[in-house]
């Protein structure tokens, strides 16, 4: 069993061991330990559902790329710009 489907932040991912990633932003500090929830360990007939966690560590915390949010109203004058920048966090999964 060395890959899973783990759930954080409302999104899901397939994972492995040693792998790193960016998933939404998770409270510690960089080289915290968490454990995150695990929907589906290995898989096929030795499929594992649901009650088990994924050790990670946390890597870092960033932003991602700017997305630009441009609202308009034809012939009314009415425009607005506003720039967004989601935050993420990095983990290594340690142990699946």
């Amino acid at each position: 069993m060395s890959y899973a489907v783990i759930k954080t932040g409302g999104k899901q991912f397939a994972v492995e061991e040693g792998q790193t990633l960016r998933v939404p932003t998770i409270a510690g500090d960089a080289g915290a330990k968490v454990d995150v929830e695990a929907l589906v360990l290995g898989g096929g007939k030795d499929a594992k559902i649901g009650g088990a966690t994924v050790a990670a560590t946390i890597v870092g915390h960033g932003k991602g790329e700017k997305v630009i949010v441009f609202k308009k109203k034809r012939r009314k004058q009415y425009k607005r710009k506003q720039g967004h920048r989601q935050g993420f966090t990095e983990i290594k999964i340690e142990k699946v």
